[in-house]
């Protein structure tokens, strides 16, 4: 959807943030100040779109278009934007039409399609840098919404022996076979659907990059799973946001370790308030 705020950086925050709360997923500001907001076809309704319409948002809306994104069209365009991403000199995230680069610790080789996850985003990044100070080796790891399951396969190259990859979006759950496969790692199970399939499933590690509204609402399932010495590490939201998820945390038995800010997008690291986490390492491997 390309929005036409009222005007003002602001007014823009103050958008994204009623936006968010009616499911919109992610965000991009243009040069000239309009805003691009982005929501899964199935959950932009009717009733949403007269909510849109409502006095609710006239005072920071002035007018919206809404555009369907065809699949189709993602390969081609990027491919020909696409570029690879270092991060700490250690990890590559690259397309296969990359030069392979011998001297990283870490080659991960992810399709350029639709699914959220080539860490040219904020809160890819972070969480990527996350896990690449985390010890992982011989533990079980959760990639919740895990578009294209870089961070889980970045955590069977760490060592992890149980990883599992849940999105609740097709295109993401085929994109992320297609990737662990091209990384040699089909053993991470991949899995289309939502926290309803953790029902009795317990991990040491759990990475959730999704965003503020579903985090708050499954930090109590994930706390259900997290394994006692456990630690988890989400991200998909704001700097404003982070007092609203350590609260919600912290009513499941968390607290915080630490936090990632990069450009007002945040990750944060949590794990049992008895627990002095030991996970977490100052230097890289």
């Amino acid at each position: 959807m390309l929005c036409h705020p009222v005007g003002g950086v602001e007014i823009n925050e103050i958008l994204i943030a009623l936006l968010s709360e009616v499911g919109f997923e992610s965000f991009s500001e243009n040069e000239d100040g309009t805003l691009k907001a982005y929501i899964q076809f199935d959950t932009y309704t009717p009733d949403l779109e007269e909510r849109l319409q409502s006095k609710e948002f006239s005072f920071v809306l002035n007018s919206f278009e809404i555009q369907e994104i065809a699949d189709q069209n993602w390969n081609a365009l990027w491919e020909s934007q696409y570029d690879p991403v270092h991060i700490d000199g250690i990890c590559l995230v690259r397309a296969p039409f990359h030069t392979i680069v011998s001297d990283v610790a870490y080659d991960i080789v992810i399709m350029p399609k639709m699914s959220f996850g080539t860490a040219h985003h904020e809160t890819t990044k972070m969480m990527i840098q996350y896990l690449l100070r985390t010890e992982v080796s011989g533990k079980s790891l959760l990639d919740m919404g895990s578009g294209t399951a870089v961070l889980a396969i970045l955590a069977r190259m760490k060592g992890a022996n149980q990883v599992t990859a849940i999105d609740n979006d097709e295109w993401a759950y085929n994109n992320a076979l297609e990737n662990v496969n091209a990384n040699n790692f089909g053993d991470i199970e991949v899995f289309l659907g939502d926290s309803g399939l953790l029902h009795s499933k317990h991990f040491d590690v759990i990475l959730a990059n999704i965003n503020r509204n579903i985090l708050l609402n499954d930090i109590p399932v994930y706390t259900s799973c997290l394994n006692k010495n456990g630690i988890l590490i989400m991200s998909g939201f704001y700097s404003e946001d982070l007092p609203l998820i350590e609260a919600k945390a912290v009513l499941t038995g968390l607290k915080l370790v630490s936090s990632l800010e990069k450009n007002n997008w945040v990750a944060a690291c949590f794990s049992f308030m008895e627990q002095q986490s030991q996970l977490l390492n100052d230097n890289h491997e």
